[in-house]
């Protein structure tokens, strides 16, 4: 299974993908998506596009992103809220379904400490996807959210399947 997972920015949106293989992962490719414009409108059109993009060339067959936090300024987490929107509507355009983790939640799945910094979480990274090149911080940030639902995913598969045998 191939997953994509996305860090949402309004500058700078995270994006890695990564194929899921029983217990194996690795790495397939990461970038960052910079918006483009003048306005609010048309930074969100190119996040939208440049996304899109990287959907139609990697095909991913599922998707995460990261939950917004809320901090002390409002504007600024408005915003972030609606790169999110972006990063949640191009994966749901392709028909896929999006998995949403606390960022907390992320850095345990990765780093195995809720309260990582990115650093820890782009060293982690490179651990658990040796040999990958990172495009950033954000990307690092992407390839841990992509992590993070894999082992989510196995996690619900594994628990189905335990069910199933206890029900026959």
């Amino acid at each position: 299974m191939r997953v994509l997972g996305i860090d949402p920015g309004l500058r700078n949106m995270g994006w890695g993908v990564i194929e899921v293989s029983g217990s194996r992962i690795s790495h397939v490719a990461n970038g960052i998506c910079r918006s483009d414009g003048d306005d609010l409108a048309a930074r969100l059109l190119s996040l939208h596009q440049q996304l899109t993009e990287v959907l139609i060339q990697h095909r991913p067959e599922a998707a995460a992103v990261e939950q917004t936090f809320v901090n002390k300024d409002g504007a600024g987490t408005l915003k972030l809220g609606q790169a999110r929107g972006i990063a949640m509507l191009v994966p749901a355009q392709a028909g896929l379904v999006v998995g949403e983790y606390a960022p907390n939640a992320v850095k345990k799945a990765v780093v195995g400490v809720g309260h990582a910094d990115k650093a820890q979480v782009a060293h982690m990274v490179k651990v658990q996807l040796p040999g990958v090149k990172l495009a950033g911080l954000d990307a690092a940030d992407a390839l841990a959210i992509a992590i993070c639902h894999s082992f989510h995913v196995q996690s619900a598969s594994s628990l189905a399947a335990a069910l199933a045998k206890a029900t026959a």
